[in-house]
């Protein structure tokens, strides 16, 4: 079930990432409110993940996710750079994850 937490976690980061886009500085009440609802949730989620989680494991993933997913949603729908590099990089993040959770030993 951790992991279950830890994966909504990092899609609500995701979220609360995009979402600070769209809250201008933190001068848009509805962006501003709905972003900070989403990063208390994805905090709660973390939080639960961490119960049986290392916190080393969990931490790493949880921004992984969120890197990994904000960074393709950049690219998709902000038309961010997509170089090779760039691809290369997200993909070694990617690498990274499977890794922290096959030596997790949870």
């Amino acid at each position: 079930m951790a992991w279950i937490y830890l994966l909504l976690a990092g899609l609500t980061e995701i979220a609360w990432a995009v979402g600070l886009k769209y809250t201008h500085g933190w001068t848009r009440l509805w962006p501003s409110l709905i972003t900070a609802g989403l990063i208390i949730t994805s905090l709660l989620l973390l939080s639960h993940a961490l119960k049986t989680l290392p916190v080393g494991t969990g931490y790493a993933v949880w921004t992984g996710i969120g890197a990994v997913g904000t960074a393709i949603i950049g690219i998709v729908f902000f038309d961010e750079p997509r170089t090779a590099m760039r691809l290369v990089c997200i993909g070694l993040i990617l690498v990274g994850i499977v890794g922290l959770k096959a030596t997790s030993g949870h």
